[in-house]
């Protein structure tokens, strides 16, 4: 499987400004393999040592933290020579060695000819810091749509997406929107998309995302201390519930009769720096930058993977291939607003929020800030192009672009952008490409 954040390791790795790397990301997409993957094809030989099993190499990092002492001690570990440019160095599991976090600050001022790479499933909550300025930092998310195109082989469907060929939008659509919704069911979780790859099945599939949501919840008992536990499960097992509403707003009341944020804001930040679940604020303005507008106290909460919340939500997949889309009646669109979400997260650290009025009579999917303006997204699940918030946002902020994806074509029609959510993750080339 190819993934897009391998350009971006080529490009830490040539950067004359290079530093160690930390690459973010929760459990299971795919951090470890992709490092591995980088060695193995751009070294000539990889180090990699895994904090959590590898207990005899911490010793290395338990006293004198020099690169010369530590890689001196690595190479007798691994009876293999280091050689700067040639040798790419893995820190797996970083988060359970401060040590190991701390001897970055020395490879980075005293050692910069030595390749460096980090990752940990728990680097948001682990105890300990990584050293300020000291490191360069990548984050790896699930699978995108157009990362799933290329692993299942459907490259000319790709190219032909990327390419903004608008005179392919209309056929392009005949193929891709079936990807779109065997997409949404299977997910990007790479272990997911290699059971579906290798046997076709989606029984197979399912249920090697049931296995990841299991991995998860064990998760949640080993690494959560005290009475924070329960209440990372209870939020966990809510998100569907919560995106099922017309009005996904978050309540903390709906997790438990009387539940109050103060008792429950510790466990959804853990949730939120794991990477496991999105946040989404709302703005109740339009001016930049739009984080300085953000209410803090009204969000949407979202689970990483499109695949895993379909799982989550029990939903089977002949509900995604009915005629009539059931899947966005009965869920309300929850599952494409997950989707356009993710695409979104593929696009950087572009900021992301949520448009809505106190009284909750309009409401905007998403606002992000793009370029010098603020572009407010709306998602419909179907073909159907009505759309009152968006009318109502439009006439109240005059934006010079504005966002409606749906399962419709490409169209333009005064500032008004009707783009296909299986090219949603293109939105800004298309803004700037007329």
């Amino acid at each position: 499987m190819e993934r897009t954040a391998y350009s971006e390791l080529l490009a830490w790795k040539t950067s004359k400004n290079r530093k160690p790397l930390i690459l973010y990301g929760a459990r299971q997409v795919g951090k470890t393999w992709l490092l591995n993957e980088f060695g193995k094809n751009e070294y000539k030989t990889t180090i990699y040592i895994n904090f959590d099993k590898d207990i005899d190499a911490r010793k290395y990092f338990e006293g004198n933290l020099s690169p010369e002492y530590i890689i001196a001690g690595l190479e007798d570990y691994f009876k293999k020579e280091i050689v700067p440019q040639e040798t790419l160095i893995i820190f797996d599991e970083i988060q359970e060695s401060q040590r190991a976090k701390d001897s970055l600050k020395y490879f980075n001022e005293n050692a910069p000819q030595y390749y460096v790479a980090a990752a940990g499933s728990f680097l948001g909550i682990a105890g300990g810091k990584f050293p300020v300025g000291q490191v360069d930092e990548i984050t790896l998310r699930p699978m995108s749509f157009y990362e799933f195109l290329q692993a299942t082989g459907n490259d000319i469907l790709l190219k032909n997406i990327k390419g903004l060929d608008k005179a392919m939008f209309d056929t392009n659509s005949i193929t891709a929107v079936p990807k779109l919704k065997e997409y949404m069911y299977v997910g990007g979780m790479p272990a997911a998309v290699k059971a579906f790859i290798e046997s076709g099945n989606f029984h197979e599939t399912r249920k090697e995302q049931e296995q990841i949501l299991n991995n998860y919840k064990e998760d949640f008992s080993k690494h959560i201390k005290g009475t924070d536990m329960p209440k990372v499960r209870m939020i966990w097992d809510t998100i569907p519930l919560h995106l099922s509403k017309e009005k996904k707003k978050f309540m903390y009341k709906e997790i438990k009769t009387g539940a109050r944020a103060a008792a429950y804001e510790n466990a959804l930040d853990w949730l939120v720096n794991t990477g496991l679940v999105y946040k989404v604020n709302r703005t109740n303005d339009a001016k930049l930058p739009i984080a300085a507008y953000a209410d803090r106290d009204a969000f949407k909460i979202y689970m990483l993977d499109t695949g895993l919340l379909s799982a989550a939500s029990g939903l089977d997949i002949t509900t995604f291939y009915n005629p009539d889309p059931l899947v966005f009646k009965e869920f309300k669109g929850a599952i494409t607003e997950q989707f356009v979400l993710q695409e979104l997260k593929t696009l950087g650290n572009m900021p992301i929020f949520y448009w809505g009025r106190d009284e909750g009579k309009s409401e905007v999917d998403f606002v992000v800030q793009w370029r010098n303006e603020i572009v407010p997204i709306e998602v419909k699940s179907g073909i159907r192009k009505k759309s009152k918030s968006l009318d109502i946002y439009r006439g109240l902020y005059r934006p010079a672009h504005a966002v409606r994806t749906t399962l419709k074509g490409f169209g333009i029609n005064d500032g008004l952008y009707s783009i296909p959510l299986y090219m949603i993750a293109n939105f800004a080339g298309m803004l700037a490409d007329v």
